[in-house]
């Protein structure tokens, strides 16, 4: 479990310094530079989540059951797991009306996906993990838009074509990973 809580604060700690420490980050990269801070936060953000998946991993091999949840459960997850899926990708593909509407998709599909697994999951380490990443999903949204609405950020607006583009891809990479990859990569199948 130490593995997993070290990794959880090591990856998103490097990935709330926007919510925490606005002007601290802004006269690190003027004293860096752009690319090492680049450099540094990407090779941070990996180390962390190596440890999360490390330790996770670990924590699964002798669970900590909190609470026994209903089968249901599961294919809400799985429900809930598809809108995730295509917020990351909207997050991408450049002119979709998601972004232009939500403007920070991304976050919101951490959240999403989060939550989806809280509502499944059971143990101590699904907890941890889940939870931190919703906690942190609704910090970093709520900065965001505080932090748009302050340079007053205007987003284009979104247009069909990249819309249905983004919804098709994000619906597909959804299905593969939920279909096919889920069982492989995290042992447990969603359907």
């Amino acid at each position: 479990m130490t593995l997993l809580l070290i990794g959880l604060v090591l990856f998103l700690g490097v990935h709330s310094v926007r919510i925490v420490a606005e002007g601290w980050r802004g006269h690190t990269i003027q004293r860096l530079g752009e690319g090492p801070w680049k450099g540094l936060y990407s090779l941070l953000s990996l180390a962390g989540f190596a440890l999360i998946v490390w330790g996770y991993g670990a924590a699964r091999m002798q669970p900590v059951v909190l609470w026994a949840p209903p089968l249901w459960t599961r294919h809400l997850a799985a429900l809930l797991t598809l809108p995730a899926f295509v917020l990351l990708v909207a997050a991408y593909v450049p002119g979709n009306s998601l972004k232009a509407r939500l403007r920070h998709p991304m976050v919101l599909g951490v959240k999403t996906w989060a939550l989806a697994h809280l509502i499944a999951n059971h143990t101590l380490a699904d907890l941890l993990l889940f939870g931190a990443f919703l906690v942190w999903g609704l910090l970093d949204f709520r900065a965001a838009r505080q932090r748009d609405r302050r340079l007053n950020v205007l987003y284009p607006p979104g247009h069909v074509g990249p819309t249905v583009v983004t919804v098709v891809v994000g619906t597909v990479a959804w299905a593969a990973f939920a279909f096919w990859a889920h069982a492989p990569l995290i042992g447990v199948r969603p359907f």
